[in-house]
């Protein structure tokens, strides 16, 4: 059994040029992605900066904005955005805190059959740690994200699906 440590204690200030107030811990890197908790305190900005790889902004604790290109958009615990590869993205609190998990996927190399191979040379570079190799994509490669933010919140809490508060 393998246990990572992160929270309290564990975390450093970390984040691109400009970050202010944000403290990360890193809980795994590979290559696979990088995964990595952040903690955003009150008045924290991480600066629009874009990234050669994709990711998702996973919020846990509290809330905040974020930004994906031109939108802005508020987000609470229980949502998770994603921030495409070479797209401007941010996040910033006022009066709030913010945690949230950044889960970051290096790109791969696509096979497209029979000697046809597109390789995708962006694996250096994750913002909050390091990859180390590339990981074969699934079979069914995903359309790219056009990084819009979509403004749709969840219906009101109903007693009767048996949900936590």
């Amino acid at each position: 059994m393998e246990i990572r440590r992160f929270g309290i204690g564990q975390r450093r200030p970390d984040g691109p040029a400009g970050t202010h107030n944000v403290q990360a811990a890193l809980i795994d890197s590979g290559h696979g992605g990088v995964i990595v908790e952040l903690a955003l305190g009150r008045h924290a900005t991480i600066e629009p900066h874009s990234n050669p790889n994709t990711t998702w902004f996973v919020v846990i604790e509290g809330g905040g904005f974020v930004t994906v290109g031109p939108d802005r958009a508020r987000v609470f615990a229980g949502e998770a955005i994603l921030w495409p590869a070479d797209v401007p993205h941010g996040a910033t609190t006022e009066l709030s805190e913010m945690r949230a998990i950044v889960v970051e996927f290096p790109a791969a190399e696509l096979s497209l059959g029979p000697g046809a191979t597109i390789v995708d040379a962006r694996l250096p570079g994750t913002s909050w740690g390091h990859a180390s190799a590339a990981v074969p994509a699934p079979p069914e490669v995903p359309a790219p994200a056009d990084g819009r933010l979509v403004d749709e919140r969840p219906a009101p809490y109903d007693p009767r699906h048996g949900e936590p508060r």
